[in-house]
Protein backbone atom coordinates (compact mmCIF):
# COMPACT_ATOMS: atom_id res chain seq x y z
CA UNK A 1 0.00 0.00 0.00
CA UNK A 2 2.86 2.54 0.69
CA UNK A 3 4.43 2.40 -2.30
CA UNK A 4 1.55 1.99 -4.78
CA UNK A 5 -1.53 2.49 -2.85
CA UNK A 6 -0.89 5.79 -1.35
CA UNK A 7 -0.54 7.81 -4.53
CA UNK A 8 -2.71 5.64 -6.98
CA UNK A 9 -5.49 6.17 -5.38
CA UNK A 10 -4.86 9.95 -4.67
CA UNK A 11 -4.42 9.86 -8.36
CA UNK A 12 -7.72 7.96 -9.32
CA UNK A 13 -9.31 10.62 -7.56
CA UNK A 14 -8.09 13.09 -9.95
CA UNK A 15 -8.41 11.01 -13.28
CA UNK A 16 -11.76 9.58 -14.07
CA UNK A 17 -9.64 7.42 -16.42
CA UNK A 18 -7.28 5.60 -13.84
CA UNK A 19 -10.03 5.58 -11.59
CA UNK A 20 -12.61 3.29 -14.32
CA UNK A 21 -9.06 1.43 -14.91
CA UNK A 22 -8.43 0.62 -11.78
CA UNK A 23 -12.29 -0.91 -11.17
CA UNK A 24 -11.78 -2.88 -14.37
CA UNK A 25 -8.88 -4.49 -12.18
CA UNK A 26 -10.50 -4.61 -8.93
CA UNK A 27 -13.50 -6.89 -10.81
CA UNK A 28 -10.33 -8.90 -12.65
CA UNK A 29 -8.93 -9.43 -9.49
CA UNK A 30 -12.48 -10.54 -7.89
CA UNK A 31 -12.97 -13.12 -10.81
CA UNK A 32 -9.26 -14.44 -10.13
CA UNK A 33 -10.25 -14.83 -6.18
CA UNK A 34 -13.81 -16.22 -7.21
CA UNK A 35 -12.92 -19.78 -6.62
CA UNK A 36 -11.50 -19.37 -3.12
CA UNK A 37 -14.33 -20.33 -0.92
CA UNK A 38 -12.47 -18.24 1.89
CA UNK A 39 -13.44 -15.04 2.28
CA UNK A 40 -11.43 -11.94 1.08
CA UNK A 41 -8.91 -10.82 3.41
CA UNK A 42 -5.39 -8.64 3.60
CA UNK A 43 -3.41 -11.76 3.60
CA UNK A 44 -5.11 -13.28 0.62
CA UNK A 45 -4.74 -9.89 -1.23
CA UNK A 46 -1.06 -9.50 -0.20
CA UNK A 47 -0.16 -13.34 -1.47
CA UNK A 48 -2.23 -12.40 -4.71
CA UNK A 49 -0.12 -9.02 -5.13
CA UNK A 50 2.95 -10.36 -4.53
CA UNK A 51 2.35 -13.40 -7.12
CA UNK A 52 1.50 -10.40 -9.68
CA UNK A 53 4.73 -8.63 -8.62
CA UNK A 54 7.31 -11.96 -9.19
CA UNK A 55 5.36 -13.19 -12.29
CA UNK A 56 5.85 -9.30 -13.76
CA UNK A 57 9.44 -9.59 -12.26
CA UNK A 58 10.25 -12.75 -14.55
CA UNK A 59 9.04 -11.02 -17.76
CA UNK A 60 11.55 -8.16 -17.40
CA UNK A 61 9.49 -5.49 -15.63
CA UNK A 62 10.64 -3.50 -13.24
CA UNK A 63 9.07 -0.56 -10.83
CA UNK A 64 9.66 3.01 -11.47
CA UNK A 65 12.89 4.22 -9.93
CA UNK A 66 11.35 7.25 -8.84
CA UNK A 67 7.69 8.49 -8.42
CA UNK A 68 5.29 6.54 -9.88
CA UNK A 69 3.87 8.54 -13.29
CA UNK A 70 -0.09 7.34 -13.09
CA UNK A 71 -0.60 8.81 -16.47
CA UNK A 72 1.26 5.72 -18.43
CA UNK A 73 -1.05 2.77 -18.47
CA UNK A 74 1.19 0.14 -16.60
CA UNK A 75 -0.45 -2.37 -16.45
CA UNK A 76 1.18 -4.26 -13.22
CA UNK A 77 1.17 -0.95 -11.20
CA UNK A 78 -2.68 -0.51 -12.29
CA UNK A 79 -2.49 -4.56 -11.11
CA UNK A 80 -1.64 -3.26 -7.77
CA UNK A 81 -3.33 -0.35 -7.26
CA UNK A 82 -6.22 -2.13 -7.86
CA UNK A 83 -5.23 -4.54 -4.97
CA UNK A 84 -4.73 -1.48 -2.99
CA UNK A 85 -8.23 -0.40 -3.33
CA UNK A 86 -9.64 -3.48 -2.94
CA UNK A 87 -8.17 -3.51 0.83
CA UNK A 88 -9.04 -0.30 1.44
CA UNK A 89 -12.43 -2.02 1.22
CA UNK A 90 -12.00 -4.49 4.08
CA UNK A 91 -12.83 -3.95 7.54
Amino acid sequence: MSSVGTSGLEAATQSPGLLATVDQHVAGIRDSLSSDVRPLTAVILAAYAEGVRDAAFKHGWRPPAGPINWSKNDWVLNRLLGVCSLARTLS
